[in-house]
């Protein structure tokens, strides 16, 4: 019998996989969108916003359905996915044909297809900067149990935008400008790797790197790179060299 937390710690171990493989953010952020649906039943889409200077976009989703749902919102400045983001609150839609918040939007949304949805806030550095949205086709189709996967999702989802942020906020920011994807994917390698070792979050696995780059007065980058060789050379258990 597959228990919600086993199959949790499956999907789990996939976005780790997704993460230590060393694609850039984008394509981290595309694989979590699409295991966040396939790990929520009766979900059928799922779109990431992000709040940017010029007004929220979808960087992430799986398909057109939660892409127009999603861009439904911007263009009337107002839905479940934004009050999500802007207020930091989970918030779910039962049923869009009965919904009564969020103007036009809902009657908007069931002509689209979407019956009920979920939002859950992206929380980084103690900012709500963006939101996970889970659609489905049908009404009622999340509960609490698809609010505790999805918020686990989002806290992925948030713990690799924060490494993002320290990336660039980094000493290492002129060598990753100059570098471009080659820096971002050795520390994004790094930083799943450490995360399975360590069985903690992105967060704190890249400020294990970054603890480790300052004691030892060496770029982040360089710290990285010594984890993935030392991963990939096979090396047996033992103190590691990082």
């Amino acid at each position: 019998m597959t228990t919600l937390g086993s199959k949790q710690s499956q999907d789990d171990a996939d976005l780790l996989a997704a993460l230590a493989s060393g694609g850039d953010l984008k394509t981290f952020l595309a694989d979590l969108v699409e295991l966040a649906a396939k790990s929520t039943p009766r979900a059928a889409a799922c779109g990431l916003t992000m709040a940017r200077s010029s007004g929220p976009v979808t960087v992430t989703a799986t398909d057109a359905l939660a892409q127009q749902a999603d861009e439904g919102q911007y263009e009337l400045d107002d839905g479940p996915c934004l009050e999500a983001m802007r207020e930091g609150v989970v918030v779910r839609v039962e049923d869009m044909t009965r919904e009564t918040r969020w103007g036009v939007y809902p009657a908007r949304a069931a002509d689209a297809g979407v019956r009920s949805s979920l939002s859950l806030p992206l929380v980084v550095e103690g900012r709500s900067r963006g939101a996970l949205n889970l659609y489905a086709t049908e009404p009622g189709a999340f509960g609490p149990d698809d609010e505790t996967t999805g918020t686990n999702w989002a806290g992925h989802a948030s713990g690799a935008l924060g490494v993002a942020l320290r990336i660039a906020d980094s000493d290492e920011r002129a060598d990753a400008l100059q570098g471009g994807l080659d820096t971002r994917t050795t520390i994004g390698q790094a930083v799943g790797l450490l995360m399975a070792q360590e069985r903690c979050t992105a967060e704190q696995a890249f400020t294990l790197l970054r603890l480790s780059s300052q004691r030892r007065n060496v770029k982040l980058r360089d710290v990285a790179t010594s984890v993935v060789t030392t991963f990939e050379a096979g090396l047996p258990d033992g103190p590691a060299r990082w």
